[in-house]
């Protein structure tokens, strides 16, 4: 009898220690919300996972095609993914509950740091005299999509310049057709926010040529005071056929954002992780050579996640 009560008590120790492991061992399993399939968020978002997943122990970050951006941050918001790749301006609108986000305001979204930029490209037909944004009254422009992104990016540049839609034969265009408008003449110029270079740009270069159209000095100044997701960039000489000399421009950030509601501990190891594995982040996606952390903690109107916080004052990024 009293054998099997030594017996049953190891077995019961046994029971405990394997308990234990398993918790121990158990991998968090968590979604990054990106874009649609062929765009650029969710192959880097792609990258960005295996990072975190062959880097931070018991980790399990699936990457998910989305719809982008404002999808992104609703589905934050509900619990439904932990972190997103998202312009940090549709990201600021979602935060505070303007623009695209009017009447709707999303408190449970944070930051991690911005990534890569995503440049306002302003390009015009070569014949058609523009210089500056300033000379965009009475001409016919495309500022993208009605209600998108884009469009609030050209409300915003232009109003730097002191003009408006209404001084404008605005059009709603997509980049294709705004290209396609400036290369057949039903247009003057066209707002594109993307990735430089931009296929329908290159496009259009080839074909009938462009012109870039710089965004610098006092109204930039003015632009980035107001709106604080604005970096200032450059559009490099020779980026489009024809454009010899480098183009001062504006640009959004693409943005690692964060649910409000994952604790700081799990948030600093995977900041960590990632910005301490640049090098294979860029091997697994092109862009992961713009990425750095010190250019991460610029553009940022959200505040960041404590985790993300921690992690950038270890570096001495951030002082307050």
């Amino acid at each position: 009898m009293k054998k099997l009560k030594i017996v049953s008590v190891a077995l019961l120790a046994a029971a405990v220690l394997l308990t234990g492991c398993t918790k121990t061992t158990a991998k968090k399993d968590y979604i990054l919300a990106t874009g649609g399939t062929s765009g650029t968020y969710y192959p880097f978002g792609g990258a960005i996972a295996n990072i975190w997943n062959t880097k931070v122990e018991n980790m399990n970050v699936t990457a998910q095609a989305t719809g982008a951006s404002a999808e992104n941050l609703r589905l934050i918001n509900k619990g439904e993914a932990e972190f997103a790749i998202v312009q940090n301006d549709v990201m600021d609108y979602a935060y505070n509950g303007t623009d695209l986000f009017a009447g709707e305001k999303l408190e449970n979204v944070l930051t991690i740091g911005t990534l890569y930029p995503e440049v306002v490209q302003i390009a015009v037909a070569q014949s058609s005299g523009i210089t500056s944004v300033a000379d965009f009254a009475d001409k016919r422009i495309s500022v993208g999509d009605a209600g998108s992104g884009v469009e609030f990016n050209a409300k915003q540049i232009m109003e730097g310049y002191g003009i408006s839609f209404d001084d404008i034969k605005k059009n709603n265009l997509s980049f294709k057709e705004s290209a396609d408008g400036i290369q057949n003449g039903t247009l003057d110029g066209c707002f594109i926010t993307a990735g430089v270079p931009n296929s329908a740009l290159q496009e259009l270069a080839f074909t009938a040529g462009l012109s870039l159209v710089p965004v610098s000095g006092e109204a930039a100044e003015s632009i980035m005071g107001k709106y604080s997701f604005y970096t200032l960039t450059t559009i490099p000489g020779g980026t489009y056929k024809g454009t010899d000399t480098d183009t001062s421009a504006l640009a959004i950030k693409a943005t690692l954002a964060v649910s409000a509601k994952l604790d700081e501990e799990t948030v600093y190891q995977m900041t960590k992780a990632l910005f301490e594995n640049l090098d294979e982040l860029a091997r697994g996606h092109a862009k992961g050579a713009e990425v750095s952390a010190a250019a991460a903690v610029t553009g940022v109107s959200v505040p960041f996640h404590p985790g993300a916080l921690k992690y950038y004052k270890e570096l001495g990024l951030i002082t307050e």
